[in-house]
């Protein structure tokens, strides 16, 4: 097996992943991701007992315990491009030996969670209504830049979403891929939405907002709203958990995403202040990973 090289496995003069700047004891196998820096703080603070904070750009990691278990929380920015960075570096510190540059040989599975907020489609989702992402449809096009051995997506989904909403031939072709099923089950919850999510490559025109520039197709989000497969509905906009969930396929994790709705693009309702929703959402989460063996 040939190592790999400095240019793709590139690593800091400490001996840590060159974007996170982490060493493989840094993290837990439990990886809550949050987008928003300032978020992590919200969800340590929490912890009985905080052993690690580390810094650089936007990528904030803190890892402690919670009830007895080994939680860590990192940040990832805004947006596919950063979950790239992230899931192949924390791939990277937890499968492959950095000092040897090589893959180990037995396969470490980690659990991702991603807390964030996200604008729901339909005019009876609330703001402040929890959605648990189901399938994880992306605009954004990363998942095409990876070779895929397994065919992690969903047969037939980006096909007929494509059909019915009349996709524009100069865009990412859409890609579509299911989340964790062990974590879905682990964290869902009666009151919550379920459904696919859409992950877009920015917040204004793909997500069909306008402010000086308008959006190619304005009719989008009618279009998305009517859209169902397999008695499924696309429930809303965010940034991240398409490349989540196809980076995650391909390198054998579990991922899901529960989203807070703090608007409502049907009802043009937004929430002004949603941190109680956030907190009561962090709070469900970690109790159900402390219980989870």
């Amino acid at each position: 097996m040939v190592p790999i090289s400095h240019t793709d496995l590139i690593l800091n003069p400490d001996g840590s992943i060159y974007h996170l700047h982490l060493l493989p004891e840094d993290i837990a196998d439990t990886i809550i991701l949050v987008g928003d820096p300032g978020r992590v703080a919200q969800v340590s603070s929490r912890f009985e007992k905080v052993e690690l904070k580390k810094v650089n750009r936007e990528f904030v990691t803190h890892t402690g315990r919670y009830q007895g278990k080994r939680i860590s929380v990192l940040s990832t920015g805004i947006g596919t491009d950063n979950i790239d960075i992230v899931l192949n570096e924390l791939d990277a510190l937890v499968n492959v030996d950095l000092e040897k540059r090589m893959l180990k040989a037995n396969h470490k599975r980690l659990n991702l969670i991603r807390l964030g907020t996200s604008g729901a489609l339909h005019a009876d989702i609330p703001a402040g209504a929890r959605i648990v992402t189901q399938i994880a449809g992306g605009f954004d096009g990363l998942y095409h830049f990876y070779q895929d051995d397994k065919q992690v997506t969903v047969p037939g989904l980006a096909e007929a979403f494509m059909n019915f909403t009349g996709w524009k031939k100069s865009l990412a072709e859409p890609y579509f891929i299911k989340g964790s099923e062990k974590l879905f089950t682990l964290l869902s919850e009666v009151d919550q939405v379920a459904g696919i999510t859409l992950s877009t490559p920015g917040f204004y025109a793909p997500q069909v907002r306008s402010i000086r520039l308008s959006p190619f197709d304005k009719a989008l989000i009618q279009k998305v709203g009517s859209f169902t497969f397999n008695e499924m509905r696309i429930n809303n906009f965010e940034m991240e958990s398409s490349a989540l969930y196809a980076l995650s396929a391909l390198l054998n994790h579990d991922a899901i995403t529960i989203c807070v709705a703090i608007a409502n693009r049907i009802s043009l309702v937004f929430l002004e202040d949603y941190k109680a929703a956030v907190d009561s959402l962090i709070t469900m989460v970690l109790d159900k990973l402390a219980s989870h063996d």
